[in-house]
């Protein structure tokens, strides 16, 4: 579940605080990383080789390779472990491994066609693609009704956003990530992210369950620590995730997803309270 502990997700800062008594002092701040990683990919097109530059993310350090791995997983560019050949850095003239970014060489038999993308790779809502072009584009996908669990009691879901918190370690040091976690019908917390990027961390679990062989997570509950989004209920739903909970806001295109997909939609999970947007049966 941890970052690898030699990874650096935060940076020291020196600041001047001001207090609520008009004081000012200097202290040490602790700032979380934010770095580009780059993702690359070689592919077989009309019986050749070709490779390409795929993907430019804003990140924080650490699961690099689960990152990469949930990003082409959750934009459709693979669909199993089987189509990647290999997935690591690569490496500058001299050898050196450069930290930032990453080659995955994708298996003959998984067909990938640049000119044949559904959208734009986006990090913010403002991706410029209408709802029904979205909609369209995880139809062709093959993205397909999530299962019918997992059910949760209402009592065990309100604890869950606690349990993801508690359990934010950089976040505890910085204040600055988002996180998404996984946990099971009766609240076990079974895994999580954090990342600069809410998207980021959503495609780290969902790399990392790629890798373990987990997929699909249909017994699964994800509990985001911001808002839902557009992207986030897609990546879910690629994973066969039946129940999506966000301690911020849904967004109307998110709802209209998981009301699309049979998906179970939580917003402002926080304060003994929660709001059910779509299919109320897994909560009892």
């Amino acid at each position: 579940m941890a970052t690898d502990p030699t990874t650096r997700t935060y940076a020291i800062e020196r600041v001047l605080r001001r207090d609520d008594q008009q004081r000012r002092r200097q202290l040490d701040d602790l700032l979380v990383i934010e770095e580009p990683m780059e993702l690359r990919i070689d592919y077989e097109l009309a019986g050749k080789r070709a490779s390409r530059s795929l993907a430019i993310t804003m990140r924080t350090p650490g699961d690099d390779e689960d990152l990469a791995r949930g990003f082409l997983l959750t934009e459709g560019i693979i669909a199993s472990e089987a189509d990647l050949v290999s997935l690591k850095r690569c490496t500058d003239g001299q050898g050196e491994e450069s930290p930032n970014i990453w080659r995955a060489t994708l298996a003959s038999s998984c067909t990938f066609d640049p000119g044949k993308l559904q959208r734009n790779f986006y990090s913010t809502s403002s991706c410029g693609v209408c709802g029904k072009a979205s909609l369209d584009a995880l139809h062709h996908q093959g993205v397909m009704p999530v299962a019918s669990g997992p059910t949760i009691a209402a009592d065990q879901l309100l604890q869950l956003p606690d349990r993801l918190r508690q359990a934010q370690a950089t976040f505890d040091r910085t204040g600055g990530l988002h996180a998404c976690a996984l946990f099971n019908a009766e609240g076990e917390l079974l895994d999580l992210a954090e990342d600069v990027g809410r998207h980021n961390a959503l495609d780290k679990l969902l790399g990392r369950a790629l890798r373990r062989g987990e997929l699909p997570l249909g017994d699964r509950v994800l509990v985001l620590s911001g808002r839902a989004s557009f992207e986030l209920i897609q990546k879910s739903l690629v994973a066969g995730i039946g129940l999506v909970a966000a301690v911020g806001a849904p967004s109307s295109l998110a709802v209209d997803l998981s009301e699309t997909y049979a998906q179970t939609l939580v917003g402002f999970l926080r304060d003994a309270r929660f709001n059910i947007y779509t299919h109320p049966a897994r909560l009892i």
